[in-house]
């Protein structure tokens, strides 16, 4: 099992790159976002990668952090989405982004990513909503998390009519949602709805 690699950035394309380790050039797929991190031709690279082999095939799958490939490891238990589609989410959204994101049950950004529509993201947020907290990467994201299954739990929160109210004045709800929480963690759990929307406010307008 390769589990990382480090050597010279040796070439890239559109969802790959080869990685020159001693002479040796190992092929990788990975998202944007990675690649961009490795830079340029020639560069000292390392990348953590994950290795899958079937019948027919075997793939190297490259994460220039821990956390990109662990969401990479959790997104791929969701029915239907294989890596490519794992890939292309992590190519839109940072790791705290996706969290934040599916902390505040926001189809509207999963869909952002390519091969994911409407019921695949409302799949992803069902399924992961539980799962995500040991992945936080911050304090804010891991709060975001705990906020969110007590969303679920009291739907007519505080918390979850200002975000709701911020919505319907224009702003995306992963948005509302993060503003809201930070403003929250700040006014205490007895804060009313008109408080936290002028604080989620405040926070939008930074």
């Amino acid at each position: 099992m390769i589990a990382k690699l480090s050597g010279l950035l040796d070439s890239t394309g559109l969802d790959w790159a080869i990685i020159d380790v001693g002479g040796v050039g190992y092929l990788i797929s990975a998202s944007t976002r990675t690649l961009r991190r490795l830079g340029s031709t020639g560069n000292a690279v390392s990348v953590h990668t994950e290795m899958w082999v079937s019948e027919d095939k075997m793939a190297l799958y490259g994460f220039a952090d821990i956390s990109e490939r662990d969401w990479f490891r959790l997104l791929t238990t969701v029915q239907g989405v294989g890596a490519r589609v794992a890939l292309n989410i992590l190519s839109v959204l940072a790791p705290d982004r996706l969290t934040s994101a599916i902390a505040a049950q926001d189809k509207t950004t999963l869909c952002e990513a390519d091969g994911v529509g409407p019921k695949l993201a409302a799949r992803i947020l069902n399924e992961l909503k539980d799962k995500v907290a040991s992945l936080a990467t911050t304090p804010v994201a891991a709060g975001a998390v705990s906020s969110a299954v007590a969303q679920a739990a009291a739907p007519s929160s505080n918390v979850g009519d200002a975000v709701s109210a911020l919505v319907n004045l224009g702003y995306k709800r992963i948005e509302a949602f993060t503003a809201v929480n930070k403003a929250a963690q700040g006014l205490g759990g007895g804060a009313d709805v008109s408080a936290l929307i002028r604080a989620g406010l405040k926070e939008l307008s930074q």
